[in-house]
């Protein structure tokens, strides 16, 4: 095998990683409501790194606000669920039926910084703890390694 095959081959195997075609497969989101752009730092369904690079097209600028665009905390929550949801369905066996993660609640939601056009949003997701189909995970969102916004949230997994 050649060296970039074996290079390819390395990174297919990442299990540290999950692309953007990987993450669509694992959460039923999409355009303009997928609000992760690739999951880093994952650590078996404990923790991971959901990465968001935030533009200036993003259709929610248009109202939030005009001339002073500002990402909506809403949605870096929303983000942040988003993260953990694949890690969550990520980590069920390839058995499993098809699965999705619900909210059932958000508590301690913080926000402490605007997130702006050209941000890069790193979303730490930590599992907090797991009693049967309900997990709870403690998150935060930074960017350029200030704290952004925080959250505790509660999610069930679900049959579709």
């Amino acid at each position: 095998m050649s060296s970039k095959a074996q290079i390819v081959e390395s990174i297919a195997d990442d299990e540290s990683t999950i692309d953007i075609q990987r993450i669509m497969e694992l959460i039923p989101h999409r355009y303009p409501f997928l609000l992760i752009d690739k999951i880093i730092d994952v650590f078996k369904d404990q923790s991971c790194t959901g990465i968001k690079c935030v533009s200036v097209s993003e259709p929610f600028f248009q109202g939030h606000f005009p001339g002073q665009p500002i990402m909506p905390g809403v949605l870096i929550i929303e983000a942040m669920a988003q993260t953990a949801g694949a890690l969550v369905v990520h980590n069920l066996p390839p058995s499993a039926s098809q699965r999705g993660v619900y909210f059932m609640a958000i508590d301690n939601a913080r926000f402490r910084r605007p997130v702006v056009p050209g941000d890069t949003l790193h979303l730490h997701v930590n599992k907090v703890r797991q009693r049967g189909k309900v997990w709870k995970f403690e998150a935060n969102a930074m960017v350029d390694g200030q704290l952004a916004a925080e959250a505790t949230y509660t999610a069930m997994i679900v049959e579709d």
